[in-house]
């Protein structure tokens, strides 16, 4: 008993491992002049058992607001604010599955309404929808959300917005990539004193 235990427990600390943190030292490669200024000079890499699977750099600052008044709603972040960018050196996915091609991608955020078209996609409102930066020119603009939906289909050339689950980070263990669930790996950090979970592998189900 004490051996197949001890399997058990070996195979658990195998796949908790499955993905890991790298930090990065430099600035997102060929960043257009507009966003060089407002990102971050050192990123972090996430990387799994076949090589890296993703590159983030946050704002040097997020700007925020008031609490939500919605209890679903996490973050104090206006509509379509731009929280950092993306790379995929090896093409990625989605939180919805879908195949996202190698390049760098804004991460903006967005908060999904309360409707029919939208009910049930996830128990928390709080996404980062992707667009291909060389198709996002101004880092400082705020699209409502019809809008940043039309521009992140760039990103998964398909109806559907490529988007990312965002939450509060469970624990205060920062930087850190942390497994969630089955198959979720959440990229928690600080970008000053606002604490951010980035849901960068997994998908949603349901």
């Amino acid at each position: 008993m004490k051996t197949l235990a001890l399997l058990a427990f070996s195979a658990a600390a195998v796949l908790a491992q499955d993905y890991r943190l790298e930090p990065i030292a430099q600035a997102a490669p060929d960043l257009p002049a507009a966003y060089a200024s407002l990102m971050a000079t050192q990123g972090f890499r996430v990387v799994g058992t076949k090589g890296p699977w993703c590159e983030v750099w946050f704002r040097k600052a997020i700007p925020t607001g008031a609490k939500p008044s919605d209890d679903a709603i996490v973050f104090p972040i206006q509509q379509g604010t731009l929280i950092g960018v993306i790379r995929f050196p090896s093409g990625g996915e989605d939180r919805r599955g879908q195949t996202i091609k190698p390049g760098v991608y804004t991460l903006r955020y967005s908060d999904y309404p309360v409707d029919g078209a939208h009910q049930g996609v996830a128990p928390q409102r709080d996404f980062a929808l992707m667009t291909p930066i060389a198709q996002d020119a101004d880092p400082n603009a705020t699209p409502d959300f019809k809008t940043l939906v039309g521009m992140s289909t760039k990103a998964s050339n398909t109806p559907h917005p490529a988007v990312l689950s965002m939450e509060q980070p469970q624990g205060g263990n920062f930087p850190a990539v942390a497994k969630e669930g089955d198959s979720d790996y959440v990229l928690n950090t600080k970008v000053g004193d606002l604490a951010v979970g980035l849901i960068v592998v997994g998908k949603a189900q349901g």
